[in-house]
């Protein structure tokens, strides 16, 4: 949690301009209104933070739950909280149905808690349909905010406490960014780090570029420090989180290549592991290739989604990349890195996706032996223009190449994967295993995981493994140090 921001601002005065400062006035006041309704209650209140979607919302999430503590509230298993948030996703519709199916439910507990609030904010909150649903069919909830203005929630809680009806504040855009708040980490031996925000991409099926606005980066000074603050906090590994991270820097004052980010991370004592996310392959670079083949400390595993592997499927999709290009490109990462880990998302059955065009796909996957890839069944996401173009494909029709996409993915997967065993590698160990307590679970810096037997206290730590056994996706090992 930090605790370098001055955070005892007199609430006689008036709340400062500035930012962070202004979020610790409001902390501080959200706090002593917050000891009012315990005393009321007679007893903790209680939070819960329920994450939907990617890695930049969990870390989001992170953030909500350090201010919730710092201003007071006492963290909850399950959604039977005094305050609950939904930090939401919408990438695909169905994402959608899900939070409103939940909300019938928090109505209920509601009705039986006089003490109870509930939130809701991230991406699905940027779509006007979806606020102006809320205000008109969910008015028991209390507070709605998006995706630019997380940090500000202790200013909107002290609007909750303050005043009887619903807060809703949604910024359309912004250039703004607010760091340096208290933060509740999942792990305390590593941690994401977010390096800019939005997307510039405007892939044809993506809603992202519109509920998270245009790219907008953190200055590397800012990214530097925190990165270095939590090495000293006992953080070994970092995950560099963005919507597309080749192309940070390009609109900062004094631009900064992200090679370049990455090296000067790798100079920061204690961090002894650096990944990052997500990769557009228009984007990357020579530069970002030297940069990772000579820096030991970042991981050798890239995530580089493919989509298609047909070049009309990629134009029609904006992808900006040829099926040669993706390759070719593959090839060079391949020349400099040999034992990489490759890993990538597939879209199947995007709209006028020929059989011809799902075979060029099968082609990329036979060439490049990715060592797991996320695929999925296009999804029509309304407000995108995908949704309204010709020659949707039946859904039998997906369904179909999807299982066939799928058996050859995992069976080249496992292929893959065996090609450590035998081998002792380093293993940062997470958590104690979930179905035997007598294993230890890590991962590898090519983002394998990893079973071995082990003592809870080795949580946190390097520990050099033997894999004694690829099991498809996964090692059991053996501890050798």
């Amino acid at each position: 949690m930090n605790t370098n921001t001055t955070d005892n601002f007199s609430q006689s005065l008036q709340a400062p301009e500035a930012e962070p400062e202004r979020q610790y006035y409001f902390m501080d006041r959200a706090r002593q209104l917050l000891r009012e309704k315990i005393r009321q209650a007679g007893r903790p209140l209680t939070f819960c933070v329920v994450t939907f979607g990617c890695q930049m919302n969990a870390r989001d999430s992170e953030k909500l739950k350090g201010i919730l503590e710092r201003i007071g509230y006492v963290k909850a298993q399950g959604e039977e909280a005094d305050f609950v948030i939904y930090n939401t996703c919408t990438v695909r519709e169905n994402a959608n149905l899900r939070v409103y199916g939940r909300l019938g439910y928090l109505h209920s507990l509601k009705k039986k808690n006089p003490h109870m609030r509930i939130a809701l904010c991230g991406c699905m909150m940027q779509e006007p349909q979806v606020v102006e649903k809320l205000k008109k069919s969910y008015r028991f909830v209390d507070l709605v905010f998006g995706t630019h203005n997380i940090y500000k929630l202790a200013e909107l809680l002290v609007q909750v406490f303050e005043q009887d009806s619903m807060v809703v504040d949604i910024w359309k855009d912004t250039d703004r960014i607010v760091e340096d708040l208290p933060v509740d980490r999942k792990y305390s031996f590593k941690s994401g780090v977010n390096i800019m925000f939005g997307c510039n991409n405007f892939c044809s099926y993506c809603i992202v570029p519109y509920v998270r606005g245009r790219e907008r980066s953190r200055r590397p000074e800012e990214i530097l420090k925190e990165i270095g603050s939590l090495a000293r906090d006992g953080v070994k590994e970092v995950m560099l989180l963005g919507q597309n991270v080749n192309s940070y820097g390009k609109n900062l004052p004094e631009p900064m290549s992200f090679a370049a980010l990455l090296r000067k991370a790798a100079e920061i004592p204690g961090i002894r592991r650096i990944r990052f996310m997500t990769s557009h392959p228009k984007d990357l670079s020579e530069e970002l290739i030297r940069a990772m083949a000579e820096t030991p400390k970042v991981c050798p595993h890239l995530h580089l989604p493919l989509q298609s592997g047909s070049t009309r499927i990629l134009e029609k999709m904006n992808r900006r990349y040829t099926k040669e290009q993706y390759l070719e490109l593959v090839g060079r990462l391949r020349k400099a890195m040999p034992d990489i880990s490759l890993t990538t998302d597939i879209i199947v059955g995007f709209p006028g996706e020929t059989e011809e065009d799902f075979l060029e796909t099968l082609d990329v996957v036979e060439k490049v032996r990715f060592d797991s890839a996320f695929t999925f069944l296009y999804s029509r996401r309304t407000g995108t223009p995908a949704a309204s173009m010709e020659d949707q494909i039946p859904e039998e029709v997906m369904k179909d190449r999807f299982d066939r996409l799928l058996k050859r993915v995992q069976d080249i997967a496992r292929e893959c994967c065996a090609r450590f065993q035998g081998q002792t590698k380093d293993v940062l160990v997470e958590q104690v295993n979930e179905q035997d307590p007598t294993l230890v679970t890590g991962r590898m810096d090519n983002n394998l995981l990893v079973h071995f037997p082990g003592e809870p206290s080795l949580i946190g730590r390097m520990v050099p493994v033997h894999l004694d056994s690829c099991r498809g996706f996964y090692y059991l090992g053996t501890r050798r140090d």
